[in-house]
């Protein structure tokens, strides 16, 4: 079991090409355990963590509705915005500069092959996140993601999460509005749920910016504990 995840920061980078290298990576992953299996080896799979913040983008989950996108191609790119339909589970969502988007490509083979508990793991580590920052939050039933205020009229999302996982490997991931511009929410119904708003952690403390840097580098720590890692910059 291989538990060290090779860590890369993309930076900005727009969301078809992370999503290509994404698929590279899990593919490269896949194909070595159909090797292992046919040829009766056991070579490590190995396991990535990306980083990355994205130019505004609208993206629709495999059992998404697009009546969820409440804008027109024309709509969209004068809002300089652009929308994929792509393979993780989920409904609709956002991501643009302001957000930390991480994306595991894991073998759970190497952790545990559970993705209830992955999903678990991967809030968690986001909740724990925001606590350091005096920032309760929590799970709402049947509904992937933090949130706070659950169970209040106040109830408000602030990581959204949506995963695939083919062979016990993952891709997709999470995203965090950290200083995100909220207004573009306003353009979907986020992860198709009504009637319920979306926060952003500067937002919630009151303040202009929150160091991206710094919640990174609390996401990566309670990570690591969670998932009993090692990280190894790229």
């Amino acid at each position: 079991m291989n538990k060290t995840i090779q860590l890369q920061d993309l930076g900005n980078r727009d969301y078809k090409s992370t999503w290509e290298y994404q698929e590279e990576l899990f593919k490269g992953i896949v194909d070595l355990k159909i090797q292992n299996r046919r040829e009766e080896t056991n070579l490590p799979t190995p396991n990535y963590f990306l980083f990355v913040e994205h130019p505004h983008v609208y993206t629709l989950g495999k059992s998404g509705d697009l009546e969820n996108l409440l804008l027109s191609e024309k709509q969209l790119e004068a809002k300089g915005a652009v929308f994929y339909k792509i393979n993780r589970g989920g409904d609709i969502t956002y991501h643009g500069p302001g957000q930390i988007v991480g994306y595991p490509i894991l073998d759970l083979e190497n952790f545990f092959t559970d993705i209830h508990k992955y999903l678990r793991f991967l809030e968690e580590a986001i909740i724990l996140t925001l606590a350091e920052y005096g920032v309760e939050s929590g799970r709402s039933d049947g509904e992937t993601g933090v949130w706070l205020g659950v169970g209040t009229p106040f109830a408000r999302k602030i990581c959204a999460m949506g995963v695939r996982a083919s062979r016990w490997v993952t891709m997709h991931g999470f995203a965090l509005n950290v200083n995100a511009d909220l207004g573009y929410f306003d353009n979907i119904i986020p992860c198709g749920i009504r009637g319920k708003a979306v926060t952003s952690l500067n937002v919630e403390l009151g303040v202009e910016k929150v160091d991206e840097e710094e919640v990174k580098d609390k996401i990566l720590k309670h990570f690591t504990v969670l998932f009993e890692n090692q990280f190894v910059q790229k």
